[in-house]
């Protein structure tokens, strides 16, 4: 029969998470677990070719409790002849100030720890001491919460640069262990406080199902775990796949065509691929679509923290409806507005999340800037409610230009009347394009070049004398037109500050 560090290898092994080089961070907190994790470990340094160091997060939640803890896990240290790292955070205090529970306060901190271990290149892996009873744990809190397939993965043996290489082995067996090794530890009070759901779970819930249901209940749960990991794995690359091929990504913003993600891949047509009666997509497409939510939500804001299955609902229902101009806030200030067949996912602050509630026809960002122009020259318009700046500059008009431009997006100087004014768009703005015979709306005209509704209200107009000369992207307007007759022109640039 295998020894429990025997075990412990052969997990080490099988999951692949420490191989020969590796500097190895031991998490110890000082209970029993981690004091464990540290002993094997050490005994098995040399078989594993693996260097360690002691690492301690003092959560100050504990007063002198704490700093025996410390005390504790440095002398550990000590003793096996190992550098000892601490670091300590006030968790109550980021609790609050970020509006945290206690439990994810000391979470959150405890992992930046580990990660700055990493990045300052101090250890390449960080081993933590959670269990098969932490494993079923996990996976019961999650049910209780509530969640879904992936939350039943639970706890991942690799996340990062933390490696967990206790998964396989029972809470108590390593108490045992440390008691035939004559090994000492401390007891955290704060795993006996039932206000935790974790520690109701842990007294009442676990010891409950083993006694009345099934002695291997935790064996069983952490074997769910193990299956759904499988599962999530296949997803991720399913999805991974879907959103390199039809997301496109830009600075704060992700879309997506809305046909593409209610129908991100092809599925040969068959009775058990057909839309329901009611009009629901298949569940298998759905299933990828929700997940293709989760994963653009994700690329956005770096986590998936706060988005549910209802915020997952409406962007699909969003994705569903016919049109433009409705939007869907998610947590986060994430906005996804559906405009002309796509969805754009984009990070919001508040004031343009109070924007993006108004209609095209309500300014915002108005601005108007007066332009002066000599008969040779030119002139530079910052507009900071756009970040650009536009430089109008009057050029000679040769016949090669005539040729080349053909008039397009050019104005013939000698038509224009002061006052110049480049302003933002205004409802009722209207005039006659170039190449066209009668007065358009530019509400119409921002329809038809697919402009999305966001950006209509501050879309930048030329004015001369009260009248449209030029609106950015569209043909100029045909009385203001350079063409033949034309010996200077008015040509405008814009480029983003």
């Amino acid at each position: 029969m295998k020894t429990l560090e025997d075990r412990v290898l052969d997990y080490i092994e099988e999951m692949r998470l420490l191989t020969p080089g590796d500097r190895v961070g031991v998490a110890v907190s000082a209970g029993a677990d981690s004091v464990a994790l540290l002993r094997i470990l050490h005994g098995a340094r040399q078989k594993l070719g693996v260097a360690l160091l002691v690492a301690h997060f003092d959560h100050c939640l504990r007063g002198a409790e704490s700093e025996a803890d410390a005390r504790f896990v440095a002398d550990l240290a000590r003793r096996f002849g190992l550098r000892f790292i601490i670091d300590r955070e006030d968790v109550s205090a980021a609790a609050k100030k970020n509006k945290w529970n206690l439990e994810d306060a000391a979470r959150r901190l405890r992992y930046a720890f580990f990660e700055r271990l990493a990045r300052e290149g101090q250890a390449n892996r960080i081993a933590v001491a959670h269990t098969a009873d932490d494993q079923a744990e996990t996976v019961l809190g999650h049910l209780i919460r509530g969640t879904g397939p992936t939350g039943l993965a639970g706890i991942y043996p690799v996340a990062g640069s933390v490696v967990r290489p206790l998964l396989c082995i029972r809470r108590r067996e390593l108490r045992e262990y440390l008691r035939t090794q004559g090994e000492s530890w401390r007891e955290d009070s704060t795993n006996l406080d039932e206000g935790r759901l974790r520690a109701r779970v842990r007294s009442r819930l676990v010891p409950a199902l083993e006694r009345e249901f099934s002695p291997q209940i935790v064996e069983r749960l952490s074997e769910l775990a193990r299956l759904s990991r499988e599962e999530q794995s296949f997803w991720n690359a399913i999805v991974e796949d879907r959103f390199r091929a039809l997301v496109q990504s830009g600075e704060a913003c992700r879309s997506i065509r809305a046909a593409d993600l209610t129908h991100p891949m092809h599925l040969p047509a068959s009775e058990n691929t057909r839309a329901p009666a009611e009009g629901r997509q298949p569940t298998p497409l759905r299933a990828v679509t929700e997940r293709l939510i989760r994963r653009i939500y994700a690329d956005l804001r770096g986590s998936r923290q706060g988005l549910t299955a209802r915020h997952v609902e409406q962007v699909i229902r969003l994705a569903e409806v016919s049109g433009g101009g409705r939007q869907v806030e998610l947590p986060g200030g994430v906005l996804v507005e559906k405009s002309f067949g796509d969805l754009r996912f984009a990070l919001a602050d508040a004031g343009a999340r109070r924007a993006g509630e108004r209609s095209d026809s309500t300014p915002y960002a108005s601005y108007a800037y007066p332009v002066a122009l000599s008969e040779r020259g030119c002139a530079t318009i910052e507009v900071p409610e756009l970040h650009a700046r536009f430089r109008l500059k009057v050029i000679d008009w040769t016949c090669l230009e005539r040729e080349t431009r053909g008039g397009c997006g050019v104005l013939d100087a000698a038509l224009l009347r002061m006052p110049l004014i480049l302003r933002n768009w205004r409802p009722g703005d209207a005039y006659r394009p170039r190449g066209r015979r009668q007065i358009h709306k530019l509400k119409h005209m921002f329809a038809e070049g697919r402009i999305p509704v966001r950006d209509r209200a501050g879309w930048p107009i030329l004015e001369s004398a009260g009248r449209v000369a030029w609106a950015r992207g569209m043909a100029p307007a045909a009385e203001f037109c350079a063409g033949d007759g034309t010996a200077a022109a008015l040509v405008i640039e814009e480029e983003r500050l």
